[in-house]
């Protein structure tokens, strides 16, 4: 398996829930990162960047104040949805399979 990939589908995932836990307000990018290294020790800010980009042309998520030193990610209804598993999860995102 392909480690950076396997790294990037996990992060995603870990943003997904982190946006989850902050509902309804969303959160900075500082807090999403400071929550995914608890899983990914060397996580950067990049990193979260780029992720939050994947997730919002994907349509799960919402990126507001990108001109500004600090992102602000917030979770849309389809983003719910995948955290839920309400709906199926394409690939790209580490989802664990549903086991209850």
């Amino acid at each position: 398996m392909d480690i950076e990939r396997a790294r990037r589908e996990e992060m995603r995932w870990l943003i997904l829930q982190a946006l989850y836990a902050a509902q309804p307000v969303g959160t900075s990018e500082l807090i999403i990162k400071n929550a995914i290294e608890q899983v990914i020790l060397d996580a950067t800010m990049l990193e979260v960047r780029r992720e939050l980009d994947y997730l919002e042309e994907r349509g799960l998520v919402s990126v507001t104040n990108r001109n500004t030193t600090t992102w602000f990610a917030k979770l849309n209804n389809h983003g719910v949805d995948i955290v839920e598993y309400t709906i199926d999860c394409l690939p790209g995102i580490a989802r664990p399979k549903k086991y209850w």
